[in-house]
């Protein structure tokens, strides 16, 4: 049975990926940050070869459990989701030491190390697959750091791409724009106004959608290094 892990899956994207993965057979192994009841929630559904590891990313020595864990349940490792990622609203001159290096250590450090210490398990021709961001293309409004951790994101993609090829492994990032998950539901509706009317769709997407980019990277072996887009013409109107 191949074997996919995935970060921070319990909801929205990441829980979307990885009902996608489950049911294209793939035992998962999953890290959910804080939310023990969707956690449990997803476990049930995806049901199976599926286990759910509590870690918060933004705290390292959980990444190292959570690699432990993967250790402990699998041998193999045929995919690899770097979905994890954090945002501290800040305006940029009250940004904190602490507020920055959280918002590095989730999207960025703790792949960079989920990454290497899996590199042993990960079987010929498979694929990691990070999840960017349209904010890593266009400036960020109001929070710089998660704009510049999402283009740092993008660079590290690009980069990885030597270093899976001896695994004819690819890599590649999925850059949603605005999307239908609980937190963007919780928006105001003149922000969320605002936001469809700077996407030439003018609406946001469904999990659904973004989801479909994941399953094009799984399934086409010639896309590597790609960051690929799903934003619906953000920026466009």
């Amino acid at each position: 049975m191949k074997t996919a892990v995935i970060t921070a899956a319990s909801r929205g994207i990441g829980r979307g990926v990885a009902r996608m993965l489950a049911q294209r057979g793939y035992r998962v192994i999953a890290s959910y940050a804080h939310n023990d009841k969707a956690a449990h929630e997803a476990q049930e559904e995806l049901g199976g070869e599926t286990f759910y590891c509590r870690a918060d990313h933004s705290d390292r020595s959980q990444t190292y459990r959570f690699i432990a864990f993967v250790r402990a349940h699998t041998d193999r490792v045929d995919c690899i989701v770097c979905n994890a990622g954090t945002t501290v609203r800040h305006p940029f001159s009250e940004t904190t030491d602490a507020d920055w290096d959280t918002m590095m250590e989730v999207a960025l450090n703790a792949h960079m190390i989920l990454l290497r210490e899996l590199m042993p398990l990960v079987q010929p021709h498979s694929r990691v697959i990070f999840t960017g961001s349209a904010m890593g293309n266009h400036p960020h409004a109001t929070i710089l750091g998660y704009g510049v951790v999402k283009a740092a994101v993008h660079a590290m993609v690009k980069n990885l791409v030597k270093v899976f090829e001896p695994l004819q492994t690819t890599v590649n990032a999925v850059a949603p724009g605005f999307v239908e998950t609980d937190w963007q539901k919780e928006k105001p509706e003149n922000i969320r106004q605002n936001i469809c009317h700077k996407t030439a769709i003018h609406r946001f997407a469904s999990i659904e959608e973004v989801v479909q980019a994941y399953a094009f990277c799984l399934d086409n072996e010639f896309v590597n290094g790609a960051v690929i887009n799903i934003d619906g013409g953000y920026s466009y109107t």
